[in-house]
């Protein structure tokens, strides 16, 4: 695959999973939440609903870099993507974003409170193997002979 390819792979991870961790830092702590992502290949952006009183908007405020992990276990993909995070209150870009699972936050997407977190990656690494079944036959498969298993793709990429 030659770096466009990656990165293409990244984003159609990242659009496919849907749901990611979202790793900030609070003082000397680093604190992980699920958030809903909405990736946006063509801004190079993944966007996230949130509301300002959370204490998310303190923790960016404070150290602006953050990480992403976007996991499907059950297929066995993963992607890492750290970036620079920025709150906004782009009431245009709230109604764009406002889906159904938004309502359970919030009641419409006017809701003062409710806040844009975009992240802009700075670079990204997966992992695409090819499914759990078949991981677990080539760990064992290697377990029992003398090589490494082929776990699939683990690339980095610059973003």
């Amino acid at each position: 695959m030659d770096a466009e390819d990656d990165i293409t792979k990244v984003w159609d991870l990242a659009e496919k999973i849907g749901f990611c961790m979202l790793t900030t830092q609070t003082g000397a702590d680093l604190r992980a939440r699920p958030m809903s992502a909405y990736a946006e290949r063509m801004e190079n952006a993944v966007y996230f609903l949130t509301d300002g009183a959370s204490h998310k908007d303190e923790e960016i405020a404070s150290c602006p870099n953050v990480c992403l992990a976007f996991a499907d276990p059950k297929g066995q993909k993963y992607v890492s993507l750290p970036g620079t995070a920025e709150m906004q209150n782009d009431r245009e870009k709230i109604r764009e974003l406002w889906a159904t699972p938004a309502k359970a936050w919030w009641d419409s997407p006017d809701d003062p409170s409710i806040r844009i977190l975009k992240v802009t990656p700075n670079f990204a690494e997966f992992w695409d193997s090819p499914g759990t079944v078949m991981s677990y036959i080539k760990m064992a498969a290697a377990a029992v002979g003398s090589s490494r298993p082929d776990m699939g793709e683990n690339v980095k990429v610059t973003m």
